[in-house]
């Protein structure tokens, strides 16, 4: 797989990334909306962040895509699996941008994503959250997720909480974590 398949929510479309994404969502990641990704992020970071998320698709058959509205097709976000090598587990991760947040889009976004991940292959999946974010971590609860605060952590990021995403097994269980 060269580039992300496009999956569609009934709202939504998530597609892959083009290069005008990144001056789109630049305004966004060089403020302190972008706290809790690393941010503020400039520009270069930021291409050089979605260049890695794009190309991962050729290179380990995931990555991310621009989350896009069906009916305007405004770029609202991105959701992504990733695994840069700070990483010890494939991620699940999702931001929304200030303008459309608040409207059910991240968990409808992180849903696909977490879905195709599941039907291509992958078992368990986790969000890496900053302690502070509790809008992340309410979304990663309303996907299901379960705090797992054994998991091991990114290096650099050792304070995060860890929400573990696990596909359902063959009776529809899902395997729970204390």
């Amino acid at each position: 797989m060269t580039s992300a398949p496009t999956l569609e929510t009934q709202r939504l479309r998530l597609r892959h990334h083009v290069m005008t994404d990144v001056s789109a969502l630049a305004p966004y990641f060089a403020s302190d909306w972008a706290q809790y990704m690393g941010g503020p992020i400039s520009h270069d970071e930021l291409f050089r962040w979605i260049a890695a998320e794009t190309v991962s698709w050729a290179w380990q058959g995931f990555g991310s895509w621009a989350v896009t509205l069906k009916d305007t097709g405004a770029l609202i976000g991105q959701v992504g699996i990733n695994q840069p090598p700070r990483f010890p587990e494939l991620e699940i991760g999702w931001c929304i941008l200030p303008d459309f947040q608040r409207k059910g889009y991240a968990a409808e976004a992180a849903s696909a994503a977490r879905d195709w991940g599941f039907a291509n292959g992958h078992t368990t999946l986790v969000s890496y959250i900053h302690p502070e974010n509790l809008a992340s971590m309410a979304v990663a609860r309303s996907l299901g997720a379960i705090n797992d605060p054994d998991a091991p952590r990114p290096k650099g990021d050792e304070e995060d909480v860890v929400y573990r995403h696990s596909a359902p097994d063959a009776d529809g269980s899902v395997e729970a974590y204390a």
